[in-house]
């Protein structure tokens, strides 16, 4: 790969996460770095070294991480998770051609907010399991799509589902590290006795999620 490849770590990236952070000495300042950065990933884009684009948006479950290649959205993180350690593994599994490109995730943030509006049930987005390893895990990840608005499943069901009825263990590694948390909703599966159980982003961001839908 040559080194003009951007990274995580060059200033390119840097500039991204700043801007991200609202790290400008004025407001002057951040829209003049807000313009070079556009126009620099517009460059790396069209240089085709532009190979994964994100992101960040603010929730009621706090800031999530957007990142999409060509093919879909690849990764969506919690603040917990650490952008910066969520965007190294993207660089390091998927291509170190990582860039913030926000226009090229607003349709996901435009159905994020939707989804916390109460106004959209459904995501309608193409997906890249690149970061899902493992037939089974997208396996899993396959059925949990399957799990309606408002409705749960618990990991035993979902490991019937999945074809082992004995994986339980298994399906509950898949959930935890589902690459993409909101639009393949593993927040809906829950223990067998009901209680809703661990989560990527949290215990109470699950319960604000299980809330929020089955307010609906």
């Amino acid at each position: 790969m040559s080194d003009t490849s951007p990274r995580p770590t060059d200033p390119l990236a840097s500039l991204g996460s700043a801007l991200d952070r609202g790290a400008a000495p004025d407001d002057d300042s951040l829209a003049a770095l807000s313009r070079l950065h556009d126009r620099l990933a517009a460059d790396a884009a069209s240089s085709g070294l532009l190979d994964v684009a994100y992101r960040t948006l603010d929730t009621p479950v706090g800031m999530l991480l957007l990142a999409a290649t060509d093919q879909g959205v690849v990764r969506i993180a919690f603040d917990v998770e650490g952008h910066d350690a969520v965007l190294d593994r993207i660089a390091r599994t998927v291509s170190p051609r990582v860039l913030r490109a926000p226009g090229r995730l607003d349709r996901l943030a435009t159905e994020i907010d939707e989804y916390f509006a109460g106004e959209r049930r459904a995501f309608d987005l193409p997906l890249d399991l690149s970061m899902a390893s493992g037939p089974f895990r997208r396996e899993v990840l396959t059925h949990l799509r399957d799990i309606g608005y408002g409705r749960t499943a618990s990991y035993a069901q979902v490991a019937v589902a999945a074809g082992s009825p004995r994986a339980v263990r298994a399906v509950g590694t898949a959930c935890a590290k589902n690459p993409l948390p909101l639009v393949v909703p593993c927040h809906r599966v829950v223990r067998s006795d009901g209680t809703s159980g661990s989560y990527a982003g949290g215990a109470e961001a699950k319960r604000l999620l299980l809330a929020l839908e089955s307010a609906a």
